[in-house]
């Protein structure tokens, strides 16, 4: 399947396994990276997430030998499957760390882009290429490129089809932090455990807010919030948290 799927407490690790070809996505990878995704959201156990690639690799992308072909009932087939990988990583309800080394292209890149946050080693290459072969941007690349970078910025990006290298995603506020080679995973490994031992359901919440952000005014984001925080105000972890800061404590969040 190439696609591996482990969970370490309450984190699952959700790994591109094909090294020898960059970790390029098939088709039968595209379902099973949405299973993955759709079972964690289901999955209470599961309190943050980490995605990342198998060997020197993250993902170059899709597999250009399973490109075309079927028509344009066949394309539509394989962009819902893309499409809804990109959505399931987006609307997951935790916070997911995208661990990232050496190429990072096409809907690979979207893909990242999808989590919360994102490490790059040094050797991190990004790449928008969809103009070497005549093609726009797919898996919501262009929206999350604006969302980060507004749109003049983005345009570049994809236009050029140039190489982002690691210090310029981080300077640019892509990546959130770089690390030395190989260093990805150990240091979202790290940042994750303090998510698994956070407070799920407020960090859940909180992502939702993010979302609404981009959308709505000033005015109608202060109604939403006004509904959201008198619900999380009566759940279990709130009331740990009140306790442990009235003990001088560290609290035991359990996602409740």
């Amino acid at each position: 399947m190439s696609v591996e799927y482990s969970v370490e407490g309450g984190l699952g690790i959700v790994t591109l396994n094909r090294p020898e070809k960059k970790n390029a996505i098939t088709m039968a990878m595209r379902i099973r990276l949405w299973e993955i995704f759709e079972q964690i959201g289901e999955d209470d156990g599961i309190r943050a997430v980490i995605f990342t690639g198998a060997g020197a690799d993250f993902c170059s992308g899709m597999d250009v030998a399973e490109m075309g072909g079927g028509g344009v009932p066949g394309s539509m087939m394989r962009m819902r499957r893309l499409h809804r990988i990109s959505k399931a990583i987006l609307n997951l309800k935790k916070p997911t760390i995208a661990a990232v080394q050496g190429v990072c292209m096409g809907v690979g890149w979207s893909y990242a882009m999808a989590c919360d946050l994102m490490i790059a080693d040094e050797t991190a290459r990004f790449a928008q290429v969809f103009r070497n072969i005549a093609l726009c941007p797919d898996g919501g690349a262009v929206w999350l490129l604006r969302q980060q970078l507004g749109a003049m910025r983005a345009k570049e990006i994809v236009y050029s089809g140039r190489t982002v290298r690691a210090e310029e995603a981080r300077q640019l506020g892509l990546v959130i932090e770089t690390t030395p080679p190989g260093g990805a995973l150990a240091r979202a490994r790290e940042m994750a455990v303090g998510f698994v031992d956070g407070p799920t359901l407020a960090f859940g919440m909180a992502k939702r807010q993010f979302e609404l952000a981009s959308n709505l005014s000033f005015e109608q984001f202060l109604e939403a919030e006004f509904s959201m925080q008198p619900v999380m105000s009566r759940t279990e972890d709130h009331e740990e948290g009140i306790a442990a800061f009235k003990e001088k404590r560290k609290p035991q969040f359990r996602g409740a």
